[in-house]
């Protein structure tokens, strides 16, 4: 298929197609409900289909709900809900695909995937890793079922989220950060209520390890049951909570079952949460762009012009190369 072609037929879209905060405190009593943050809305996944042939996707954002404005600088939210694979012999992924304009960042929770890139890096994600991939002015990119992941076959379960980088960053050259589940800085609840990892931004003066271009906070919660916990996000950032495995109640009578998604209004406000089993929950927060953007499959520019030259640059070869 030629770069034309390639981009016609929407294929661009990477596997399944985050500084400070102001924090309230973690334990203690159930607040007055005058006090919550309010939740604006649970929603379901849509759209669930595969991408490639290793990747079996459920949609969050965008799907035509306008949380592509709503949840700014998030821009995509796609999740392979635990899926067993078996053995195989052939090779799971997506081929070669450019980005331009976004940052990816990829969570895994079980199973492995190897990552390569035009700009020359590569490694392989673990459970518990996270690969954050800023793409910037333009790269290549392919990803696959790790080889003994595949030849062994097994539980496999990720997470991948897209950034719209701030149109003063859009161009910055391509760069990758590797980070290792034993590098992510980590919070122990008490009475063995579980632990939280602090991806990016800080939670009550511990800060994350990754770098962003825009201010965001990124919680990996791992809940037992019954495990209750307190929390505080800015006013203004936009904020949402994906369950990832298991459930919970959200301030107190809000039930939030397996694989949905809790957009968060943006006010002032404690965020109460109790599991009702064990769970484990991906929680994001940022602070809006204000800016206008235009999206083409894994493009996400501020201009229609824009778009038009990162497909110009993509089929004229400046992205680099990459070998499927």
């Amino acid at each position: 298929m030629d770069r034309k072609e390639f981009i016609k037929k929407g294929a661009l879209s990477a596997f399944f197609l985050g500084v400070s905060s102001s924090l309230g405190n973690l334990f203690g009593k159930p607040l007055p409900v005058n006090s919550f943050r309010g939740v604006e809305g649970v929603y379901p996944p849509t759209n669930t289909h595969m991408v490639g042939n290793g990747f079996k996707v459920m949609n969050f954002f965008p799907n035509g709900r306008g949380f592509e404005e709503r949840m700014s600088p998030f821009f995509l939210l796609d999740f392979n809900a635990e899926v067993n694979f078996p053995p195989s012999e052939i090779s799971r992924g997506v081929g070669v695909h450019p980005h331009r304009g976004i940052e990816t960042i990829t969570f895994a929770y079980k199973g492995s995937v190897a990552h390569h890139d035009s700009a020359g890096n590569s490694g392989i994600i673990n459970p518990g890793d996270v690969q954050w991939m800023t793409a910037g002015g333009g790269v290549l990119h392919k990803e696959y079922h790790e080889k003994n992941f595949d030849k062994l076959g097994g539980a496999f379960e990720m997470v991948q989220l897209w950034i719209n980088l701030p149109k003063k960053h859009k161009m910055t050259p391509a760069k990758y950060q590797s980070i290792l589940h034993s590098s992510k800085p980590k919070v122990d609840l008490p009475k063995g209520m579980g632990s939280l990892h602090v991806v990016a931004g800080e939670f009550r003066g511990l800060k994350g390890v990754a770098d962003s271009f825009s201010p965001v906070n990124i919680y990996d919660f791992h809940l037992n049951p019954a495990a209750e916990v307190k929390f505080s996000l800015p006013a203004n950032f936009n904020s949402g909570i994906l369950v990832i495995d298991g459930s919970i109640v959200v301030n107190e009578n809000q039930t939030v079952p397996e694989n949905h998604y809790v957009q968060l209004k943006n006010e002032a406000g404690e965020i109460h949460i109790k599991a009702t089993k064990k769970c484990i929950l991906l929680v994001l927060s940022g602070e809006p762009l204000n800016e206008p953007y235009v999206s083409y499959g894994p493009f996400v520019m501020n201009t229609e012009d824009e778009i038009k030259q990162a497909i110009e640059d993509y089929n004229a070869g400046k992205f680099g190369f990459l070998a499927d």
